[in-house]
């Protein structure tokens, strides 16, 4: 747990992903899209994934992947994610954790 708050607090957003996952790609596109530049961090690619993929599951990330978190703080996986984008929350979120400047 100390590496998954370790890892996503280095910039405003931060993925966990994996590399071969669809849903993944959709929510890096999402932030892409928008002008954001999150910190990806690729869980099939890291060689104690693993334990960060036990640690994203205990703080409620099911699946593991994709794991977004804001201004340090889990937002959740990709159907929140989807969920706050589309009643538009996410863009708030996003300017109040110094992502986006417009």
């Amino acid at each position: 747990m100390d590496r998954v708050a370790k890892i996503s607090s280095q910039r405003a957003v931060v993925i966990f992903s994996k590399s071969t996952c669809c849903m993944c790609h959709a929510i890096k596109r999402l932030f892409y899209e928008q002008g954001v530049s999150p910190l990806i961090h690729e869980l099939d690619e890291d060689s104690r994934g693993k334990e960060l993929e036990s640690a994203l599951m205990k703080l409620g990330c099911s699946p593991a992947a994709p794991a977004v978190f804001v201004g340090g703080k889990l937002v959740g996986s990709a159907n929140t994610v989807m969920t706050l984008q589309l009643n538009g929350s996410l863009k708030k979120m996003l300017k109040d954790a110094g992502a986006l400047w417009l």
